[in-house]
């Protein structure tokens, strides 16, 4: 039993894998189940409200992306959702080899700023993103975010290395 005025230790761990076509039905059906799922394994309630948010929005923006850029060679796609004891990673993979880049904002343009929200959102969190490369030929592009009250879930980076490809 947890004290009063103490929190519980946190939301149970564990990695869960959604599989979807690269239909834009995906978007709103793998956002609900990554919400289902931080619910179910702990992280209800006002403390965790703004990081489910957060991860929604960005499931969201990755799962579009894949959908609108990806589906031509990658019909499927896959959505990890990683929580550990201080952070919740969210990654989606497609088959495409094309490298997505976060454009700057333009208001005259419809689109083309989802990229751009995720690092917003998660550098504001304090967490990292990045893209990668798979053994297949395809990508992953994962946010990870901190728990509230764990500190920062990495570099606070999100695709700025030098070293790395630039067009992300």
């Amino acid at each position: 039993m947890v004290r009063p005025g103490r929190f519980a230790a946190g939301p149970e761990p564990g990695v869960w894998r959604f599989t979807a076509p690269a239909q834009e039905s995906s978007v709103p059906r793998t956002r609900h189940a990554v919400r289902d799922r931080l619910l179910a394994q702990g992280m209800a309630g006002e403390r965790y409200q703004e990081l489910v948010d957060d991860l929604l929005l960005i499931v969201s923006e990755l799962v579009s992306n894949a959908v609108t850029h990806a589906a031509v060679l990658s019909p499927q796609l896959h959505c990890e959702l990683e929580i550990g004891p201080d952070r919740v990673r969210i990654s989606v993979v497609d088959g495409h080899p094309y490298r997505p880049k976060a454009q700057e904002s333009d208001p005259a343009r419809p689109g083309g700023r989802g990229l751009l929200l995720v690092k917003s959102v998660t550098l504001q969190a304090g967490g990292a993103c990045d893209v990668e490369r798979t053994e297949a030929g395809g990508k992953v592009i994962w946010a990870s975010l901190p728990l509230p009250g764990t500190g920062p879930a990495g570099a606070g980076r999100c695709g700025d290395d030098p070293d790395e490809d630039p067009d992300y």
